[in-house]
């Protein structure tokens, strides 16, 4: 690192469990945020700020006025542009050091596979199951591990799933694509502007651990916070040896 290295991140390196080697693992990753609305956006610029040296930004949306009640990434002069182009100028303002690759387009599981193999780390900031479920499927494939968020409502929940982990289950073992869960969206059912930022910010902070080797990752638990309360549950989870995704991997 040089000095202004040094100085930016001097309140990680001040850090006993990251310091120097910590933070020299941060500016080496690469973390891929699908998404990069209302969670991605909090998530990218943490992970930015925290020196992350590449991420890459996946969302076909351009931004749109009702976004801009919580998707922090873009400000009104972004409306009608791409999310991935507003979001890597305002990266950019943050810190110039990262390096930011934009993908405005809606990629197919093919493409999430290929991208994933190249990523440290997989932020999952999507709205909808389909789009969940492929991530999931692109990460196992891949061998990286998964870091998925939701929030909708008041009602917000996280987990990590870490295929490298034996006993780490996937998205799939915990949601299964053949069952059916009502599809929800903001657009139609609201969700308070601050929940987004905890569960983001929750997923930039899981993705540091990862990345860094330090604590213990949300693998094989799922927080849920209600809002409204402002209480959390846990649902510790299991790997489902049947399960069609992960259910081979020894």
């Amino acid at each position: 690192m040089n000095d202004d290295q040094l100085l930016r991140y001097s309140r990680h390196i001040l850090l006993d469990e990251l310091g120097i080697e910590g933070q020299e693992r941060l500016l080496a990753a690469h973390a891929m945020i699908v998404g990069a609305g209302g969670l991605g956006s909090p998530a990218a610029l943490y992970l930015a700020a925290s020196g992350v040296g590449r991420i890459t930004l996946i969302d076909d949306d351009d931004v749109d006025l009702t976004n801009l009640q919580r998707q922090i990434l873009h400000d009104t002069g972004s409306v009608g542009r791409p999310k991935v182009i507003s979001g890597r100028d305002r990266i950019a303002q943050v810190n110039p050091g990262v390096v930011v690759d934009v993908i405005h387009a809606r990629v197919d599981e093919a493409q999430l596979t290929a991208l994933a193999r190249s990523a440290t780390v997989v932020l999952d900031g999507s709205d909808n199951f389909a789009t969940r479920h492929a991530v999931n499927r692109a990460c196992v494939t891949a061998g990286v591990p998964l870091v998925s968020g939701a929030a909708l409502r008041f009602d917000g929940q996280i987990s990590v799933f870490d295929v490298r982990d034996d006993a780490s289950p996937c998205y799939e073992c915990i949601f299964p694509a053949d069952e059916p869960f009502p599809e929800q969206a903001c657009a139609t059912m609201g969700v308070l502007a601050p929940l987004v930022g905890i569960i983001g910010s929750m997923q930039a902070t899981e993705a540091i651990k990862l990345i860094t080797g330090i604590g213990k990752p949300l693998v094989g638990r799922l927080q849920m916070l209600d809002a409204r309360r402002m209480s959390w549950h846990t649902m510790h989870c299991a790997r489902n040896p049947e399960c069609k995704v992960c259910g081979q991997r020894h």
